[in-house]
């Protein structure tokens, strides 16, 4: 399984949910906490190209935020990117 990696902030409604629906499938991820982080959230958007959180990778695969997250979970994409597949 690919590694998972979400940059987020603790009272943001999107992370929490795409954090729960990660933690429902039982998906082990690296939550990168850019509150109060400005170097960090600076890494983030560097990589993005978007500032706002959650920004989330799955292996080199920019996912996008929580809204990306939850349609590929719903079009089924998202266990095909987890396991490696296009």
């Amino acid at each position: 399984m690919k590694e998972v990696v979400i940059y987020s902030t603790r009272f943001c409604p999107f992370c929490i949910r795409a954090k729960h629906l990660l933690n429902k499938k039982q998906i082990n991820f690296r939550d990168i906490a850019v509150d109060g982080q400005p170097q960090l959230r600076a890494q983030m958007t560097a990589k993005a190209g978007s500032h706002t959180v959650p920004q989330i990778w799955i292996g080199e695969r920019h996912v996008g935020g929580c809204d990306q997250l939850l349609a590929a979970e719903r079009s089924g994409q998202l266990d095909k990117w987890l396991e490696g597949d296009q």
